[in-house]
């Protein structure tokens, strides 16, 4: 879960810091989680501007939980993104670009952290090889961070990798490694192409097969695309609701009548498409 969410997000929109106007309207757009960017989309000269506006934009708490993506942590812009955002009401949670090492991400968290020991919730970017080999160590760093995923762009180029093919090592490392710390599956980092509404679907089918929960976008466009692929299906709602019935009526592993066998982990799986299929309701 993430902020002050009750179901677990699928989407996760972003919207550049020095565009007030453009992040406004990310917060009416339907998206579970707004993430207001101040690296990427963001000029080098407007930087300050930037971190003044997403400041006062958060000053107050959103109706829709608001995550910043602050400056790289090794950037001149970093330590004063953290200073000025940190304590603020309306900030649910931190993504940290370009995480490579777990002492990254502990330094954010005690820095970060309140007189009453709590921290903000930290999101790990992995956008390099290094990252992406220690994904485990980086999901596993504090129990502030509460998730990790990663910069695909980046990622792609410090490979040297020219098929999407080439990435699924890396994206089925950074689920196992978010699973095996006890964090939620990590979202889908963006599609870059916002009017490909098909390759759009059919990446996210992708995503959806190797675990992925949720994508991260860039356009509202994006948004209905990535809610349908991810959320459960008609189908896979009978179903779950099929097995969690068996489960009550007969504890322990059995076989349906229609030969489908069930244990522990067939019925939280169950629970899980039960919860997707709640979220908007």
């Amino acid at each position: 879960m993430t902020g002050n969410l009750a179901f677990p997000p699928l989407t996760w929109l972003y919207a550049p810091g020095d565009r007030p106007e453009v992040v406004g309207k990310a917060l009416v757009s339907g998206a579970d989680v707004v993430l207001i960017d101040l690296e990427d989309a963001v000029a080098p000269d407007r930087k300050g501007y930037a971190r003044a506006a997403t400041a006062e934009r958060l000053a107050e708490r959103p109706a829709v939980p608001v995550h910043v993506r602050v400056n790289a942590l090794d950037s001149p812009w970093a330590e004063a993104d953290l200073a000025a955002l940190t304590t603020l009401p309306g900030l649910a949670g931190l993504r940290l670009p370009k995480v490579t090492s777990p002492s990254e991400v502990v330094r954010v968290a005690e820095g970060t952290a309140s007189a009453e020991g709590g921290a903000i919730a930290l999101y790990a970017l992995l956008e390099t090889a290094l990252g992406v080999e220690r994904a485990f160590a980086i999901a596993a760093a504090h129990p502030a961070v509460r998730g990790i995923a990663l910069g695909e762009a980046d990622l792609r180029a410090d490979l040297g990798v020219r098929e999407d093919a080439g990435l699924d090592w890396s994206r089925a490392r950074v689920v196992v490694a978010a699973r095996a710390a006890a964090l939620p599956p990590p979202s889908q980092s963006v599609y870059p192409d916002t009017r490909d509404i098909e390759g759009l679907a059919a990446s996210c089918a992708h995503g959806r097969a190797l675990g992925f929960l949720g994508r991260a976008a860039i356009h509202p466009r994006q948004l209905p695309v990535i809610e349908r692929a991810y959320a459960p299906t008609a189908g896979e709602i009978s179903r779950a609701e099929e097995i969690l019935k068996a489960a009550a009526r007969e504890p322990g592993a059995q076989a349906l009548p229609d030969g489908r066998f069930i244990d522990t982990a067939v019925v939280r799986e169950a629970q899980r498409t039960l919860s997707l299929a709640r979220r908007r309701c």
